[in-house]
């Protein structure tokens, strides 16, 4: 599994790199869409929602409000970021949400009408303002924005990888059994400081200066305990659903969900911390 992990990984990590660096912001949030509404289409099942022709309305609905967003958000003095970041402050305060219901393991836990639609409302505040934070830091002002992306992105990705090896060979002591068996606060630990180490490294490579490099460490340190809630929520959903893995797309890695879930909630929280702490 391992091996298949790592194969896929290289596979895509190049594909996401120059999508990220290369692609106008129109374009790269248009892919981005894309992916996102894959998630959100494998979102459904967990919500207990089977029928195609739902499931196609309502992603219809959700690619309807990021429209409007934009469109709302275009004048004649050209195109303001104000909406989108509003939205993503507002992610971020879903995620806090989202950690109390962590806490409550059986809430939403029946498949009835009111369990469905408490899921999808959670599927829209978890994937739209992650999509919009994503178009605010790669549509900044600064040249370097779209590599503020990929330390955003890149930080998930080495907190994900730390967390799962530093669980294997040093995990005792458990985070979450109820809600994910396997995870640790060893691999928790592991997780943060492979995010720091990464996200610092990139940092300089997307135009950041030594002094700012403290404000940085709080940003990444704040977004990859908020990934661990994101990971910690999917596997919340998995478990009342029954299943192991949302999809299986990516070859080792489950589908496209299980490669979103700490990035839905990383990204708002980078982005807000990155504007408050002024980087």
């Amino acid at each position: 599994m391992t091996r298949t992990r790592l194969i896929a990984a290289l596979v895509m990590a190049p594909l996401a790199i120059a999508a990220i660096l290369l692609l106008p912001t129109p374009w790269f949030m248009a892919l981005a869409a894309v992916v996102f509404l894959g998630g959100l289409w494998e979102w459904f099942d967990l919500a207990d929602v089977s029928d195609n022709l739902a499931r196609a309305v309502l992603l219809a609905a959700n690619l309807a409000l990021m429209v409007a967003l934009v469109w709302a958000s275009r004048s004649a003095a050209g195109f303001s970021f104000v909406l989108l970041q509003l939205v993503s402050v507002l992610g971020v305060a879903w995620w806090l949400l989202a950690l109390l219901w962590l806490g409550r393991y059986d809430f939403a836990s029946d498949p009835d009408s009111h369990a469905r639609a408490i899921k999808l409302a959670a599927g829209t505040m978890s994937l739209v303002p992650a999509w919009c934070a994503l178009a605010w830091i790669h549509g900044g002002a600064d040249p370097n924005s779209p590599r503020w992306v990929f330390v955003a992105l890149g930080i998930v990705w080495a907190a994900d990888s730390g967390a799962y090896f530093a669980g294997r060979t040093l995990g005792k002591h458990k985070l979450a059994p109820r809600i994910s068996p396997n995870k640790t606060i060893e691999g928790l630990v592991g997780g943060v400081l492979a995010g720091l180490v990464a996200g610092l490294g990139l940092s300089l490579f997307a135009g950041a200066s030594l002094a700012q490099l403290p404000w940085i460490a709080l940003a990444i340190v704040f977004a990859v305990l908020f990934s661990v809630v994101g990971d910690l929520f999917e596997s919340l959903l998995k478990r009342h659903a029954g299943v192991k893995d949302s999809g299986h797309l990516i070859p080792g890695h489950g589908g496209i969900l299980d490669r979103l879930d700490g990035v839905l909630a990383a990204l708002p929280a980078f982005a807000v911390a990155k504007a408050v702490l002024g980087f």
